[in-house]
């Protein structure tokens, strides 16, 4: 039974095409991973099926009496309320029977025999809706999941407003899957998520009973919770079974094939046109000639495969530092509160030193104090003096300039045909370069704060999850670009896949953390 069908959908912005007569469907119970590079339309497609945007053309059908919920993490978190109320809104339909049942008792108290019979009759069936459905269990069922994400270490009593891009992504997430709706539809949820939150969010999504459609780049994640695979390119959507691997299989025979045919349809062209430039000027043969023409003119023509275009990253070196980069000395960091113990480290010249450790306990805050950003509490951080770096922060929030303005007036020297190679080099096409930030994919955008690292001159870079949004091609780029760097690498990141070629330390966040895990 299908609970979604897409049919011959068409949608285009602009002069560009996203999806041409594209079809999809998702069955009861499907586990589906919606893949395809940076900018190929994903999240557009997860718009169109939402109702947030129309198709051009095309029917989007949705099975009755279904319901769905979306992971959208622009939606708005009301000043004023805890994490905690925020996560009740999710179970709203039941307090809303509870307030019912409450006013039908005080009705009790001044009524006659027939309406304390309805009354009766009405509060027992909301009584036995709430304790199917696990009212009085709430509170535990909320810790569960909120803890399961990350969220029991901020406090469930702490104000939305005052929390972080990624915290306010968590909150909406654990609502949503409180929520247990018929279908999920997750936009890149591990984004923010550390590895044990990562795992629970595996875990939970495999033995999830309903349908889900997921995208994401973590490939490693998706193998473990998908068993279909829809392939978005070019403006068409192609279905696989199984999972990531299984289609990443399935596709490179697809490729080898097309190419095998190709090749086979050239020679074939190509022996037709020489038959028919030899003999059209013959009277005897024109016939059979005009007969080859005829078979040239009807055959339909097989495109090479497309080859996928890996961006291409690499870092500018400038003059090695000194041999200590980074001295910690009693250093301690946080805002008000601290969120360390005394730390003191050195970090030498030539190390990759990878940060790993749960969400929230400090890990981008050593970053921003290490470079100076924001003050310790105690104790001092010292940089070497001939040490430059560039700093890819975790959140950035994006100005109304194109791509192009955005590398320009960082640097204005560059020519405009220079500026655009920079960008396409890191995998952006000319629309993109053209477009406002605002308007870019998370993958882009992410391009585009990397192409201003690599245009500067840098002996030590440090860099906040920047594999966040990222897609495949894009993150086996970056990670050979930092394996190729000669100088400082300082990386907090929550993938291991990622990781583990390029550290040469790993240190551990958890074993100097304040916050209790």
């Amino acid at each position: 039974m299908s609970v979604l069908k897409c049919s011959d959908v068409s949608f285009s912005f602009g002069n560009r095409t996203i999806l041409e007569n594209a079809s999809f469907v998702m069955q009861k119970g499907e586990h589906i991973g919606l893949i395809g590079l940076n900018g190929e339309g994903k999240s557009t497609f997860i718009k169109m099926i939402t109702g947030a945007l129309t198709p051009d053309q095309g029917r989007i059908e949705w099975c009755k009496r279904i319901t769905t919920g979306y992971l959208d993490q622009y939606t708005t978190l009301t000043k004023g309320k805890t994490i905690r109320e925020v996560l009740k809104e999710a179970f709203q339909y039941m307090y809303n029977l509870e307030q019912e049942m409450n006013e039908l008792y005080e009705r009790m108290a001044d009524c006659t025999e027939e309406e304390m019979n309805q009354y009766l009759e009405d509060t027992g069936e909301i009584q036995s809706e709430l304790e199917t459905s696990g009212f009085y269990q709430l509170d535990a069922r909320i810790d569960e999941v909120a803890n399961g994400l990350g969220l029991g270490e901020i406090g469930l009593e702490h104000d939305v407003s005052a929390l972080s891009g990624g915290q306010r992504s968590k909150v909406l997430l654990t609502k949503l899957l409180l929520a247990k709706p018929m279908i999920l539809i997750l936009d890149e949820p591990t984004n923010f998520l550390d590895e044990n939150q990562i795992g629970w969010l595996r875990n939970y999504l495999a033995n999830y009973e309903n349908a889900f459609l997921l995208v994401s780049h973590d490939t490693a994640f998706l193998n473990s919770v998908v068993n279909v695979i829809y392939h978005m390119e070019d403006g068409t959507l192609t279905r696989y079974s199984g999972n990531y691997d299984s289609f990443m299989q399935m596709y490179e025979l697809k490729k080898r094939q097309q190419n095998i045919a190709y090749e086979k349809q050239q020679k074939e062209i190509a022996h037709l046109k020489e038959f028919i430039a030899k003999n059209k000027a013959r009277v005897a043969t024109t016939d059979l000639a005009k007969s080859r023409q005829r078979i040239l003119d009807k055959m339909e023509i097989i495109d090479k495969a497309k080859e996928q275009i890996k961006p291409t990253f690499r870092f500018k070196e400038c003059g090695a530092s000194g041999r200590f980069v980074i001295t910690a000395a009693d250093l301690v960091i946080g805002y008000q509160e601290p969120l360390s113990s005394k730390l003191n480290f050195t970090i030498e010249r030539g190390q990759k030193v990878v940060i790993k450790g749960a969400n929230g306990i400090g890990k981008s805050t050593l970053l921003k104090t290490l470079l100076g950003i924001i003050p310790p509490l105690s104790g001092e951080c010292r940089l070497d003096y001939n040490i430059h770096y560039g700093y890819f922060a975790q959140e950035e929030e994006y100005s109304r300039n194109t791509a192009l303005e955005e590398i320009w007036n960082l640097y204005p020297m560059m020519t405009n045909a220079e500026v655009r190679g920079a960008l396409a080099s890191c995998g952006l096409t000319k629309d993109k370069i053209e477009s406002l930030m605002v308007v870019l994919s998370g993958g882009e955008a992410a391009k585009v704060r990397l192409c201003k690292i690599m245009l500067k001159e840098c002996n030590t870079l440090v860099l906040d999850e920047p594999t966040n949004h990222l897609d495949v091609l894009a993150k086996e780029s970056l990670k050979e670009a930092l394996q190729m760097f000669k100088g400082t690498v300082i990386l907090v990141c929550h993938e291991a896949e990622f990781y583990q070629d390029i550290a040469t330390d790993v240190l551990d966040a958890e074993k100097w953390t304040t916050k209790i895990l």
